[in-house]
């Protein structure tokens, strides 16, 4: 004998402990099977962290939609609030984005919206679930979130409420008093609002990603903080290497969302996954003027929001390198804006900035990888990872024991993109 600790041996090793990979290992997990997920860092600490903590009914339209290419023009410059991108990431990546501006056709549009309405209405009912199961249920507030226009966005709020009406998703279209009525703490400022009635939202993602993540473990599960370092079949089953250790597992489900790309490239997959950069930063709220839910200001392409932390301000999207430097330019152009709608004090703690994975139709990989029996895939679930996560989760953990998902998950193939 050697003395080296035995690998640890499971069913189903999940890589990955964002709002997706503990949601998978939940999922497994109420299935019977042995699970541990792993993680660099602890449960809900990544891009699952960082989020606007909306559990969005109405986030079945992909970002590529007709609507993009009639404001592409605007785009282009690089100056407006919701979209800046990086010439030279957009000059070698540009693959994807053809890919990406080729999926935003009305014909494309439709089938997609019909698959994230399946993955989103079964990850809110296991949201709602889950979170009073984990103890978290004050997180939750039923209060829906607001799309906000100053300018007159009467015929955009009523065409994106016929988009909805279409899935059976309900919103109301409010004026200016409505708005005040629904918000008596703001400055009158916006025209026209979307209220998205079955819309939710937490005051802290990360904690509600680490109550699922307790459940997991008093359900008998394991979570395990680790560096990964390589994953490669083992017969009938794999072997992770860690950096203090390995695990030995009959199935691996990679949810590591902006780093699963490259954990797959040794095994001869090319993912083309994109980022969609964020940033957030928090502060303090005045108690006497609160912030009831999250509002989306459409044009100035920010989403406000009482936190846990305070009041969270999150900018638009920044297409480039996962880890290129900060560009915290959109997040300080929404700050004054905001300011100008709810008033609020100093800022609280560090600017964050995270990376959303995303694929080029805007849809999550979920399912088997073509080539390696028992490597299970669940991540691309961009901008809206922390709402589809348990849908995610549990379409993968049925799959894993030959059973249908709870929605249509033939959109969300892998071998769409790799083979």
């Amino acid at each position: 004998m050697s003395g080296e600790a035995l690998p640890q041996q499971v069913d189903v090793a999940v890589l990955g402990a964002g709002m997706v990979g503990i949601s998978a290992g939940l999922a497994a997990r109420q299935r019977g099977l042995s699970v541990i997920v792993v993680d660099r860092r602890e449960p809900g600490s990544e891009t699952s962290h960082g989020n606007a903590g909306i559990l969005s009914s109405g986030s079945i339209l992909p970002l590529n939609t007709p609507a993009l290419l009639r404001n592409l023009p605007k785009y282009l410059s690089n100056r407006h609030p919701a979209l800046r991108w990086n010439i030279p990431w957009a000059i070698a990546n540009a693959n994807w984005v053809i890919r990406f501006l080729a999926s935003a056709t009305p014909s494309q549009t439709r089938p997609r919206a019909a698959a994230l309405n399946g993955l989103i209405a079964t990850s809110l009912k296991l949201h709602r679930d889950w979170i009073v199961q984990a103890g978290a249920g004050h997180r939750i507030r039923e209060t829906g979130w607001l799309k906000a226009w100053r300018t007159d966005g009467l015929a955009a709020a009523k065409s994106e409420q016929a988009a909805l009406a279409e899935f059976g998703v309900k919103s109301e279209v409010l004026d200016r008093q409505a708005i005040s009525a629904l918000e008596p703490n703001i400055v009158p400022v916006y025209s026209t609002g979307l209220l998205h009635t079955q819309t939710a939202s937490v005051d802290s993602p990360g904690a509600v990603v680490r109550a699922y993540a307790k459940m997991l473990v008093d359900g008998g599960g394991a979570v395990r903080q680790s560096d990964i370092r390589s994953l490669a079949a083992l017969g009938d089953a794999w072997r992770v290497v860690l950096a203090d250790g390995e695990i030995r597992a009959r199935h691996v489900v990679v949810a590591l969302g902006p780093w699963s790309a490259e954990l797959l490239r040794p095994l001869g997959y090319r993912v083309p996954l994109a980022f969609e950069r964020g940033y957030h930063q928090h502060f303090v709220p005045n108690p006497a003027r609160q912030l009831l839910r999250p509002i989306h200001d459409a044009d100035g392409a920010f989403v406000m929001t009482p936190m846990e932390q305070g009041i969270r301000i999150t900018s638009g999207v920044e297409l480039t390198a996962r880890d290129a430097p900060s560009n915290f330019s959109q997040l300080e152009a929404a700050v004054p804006l905001a300011r100008g709608v709810i008033e609020f004090g100093d800022e609280v703690g560090e600017r964050w900035r995270g990376a959303r994975p995303t694929l080029p139709d805007s849809l999550p990989m979920i399912g088997q990888a073509p080539r390696h029996r028992g490597l299970w895939l669940a991540f691309g679930n961009q901008h809206i990872g922390f709402t589809t996560g348990p849908g995610t989760g549990a379409a993968v953990a049925a799959m894993i024991v030959g059973a249908a998902p709870p929605f249509d998950a033939r959109a969300f193939s892998p071998d769409r993109y790799i083979a």
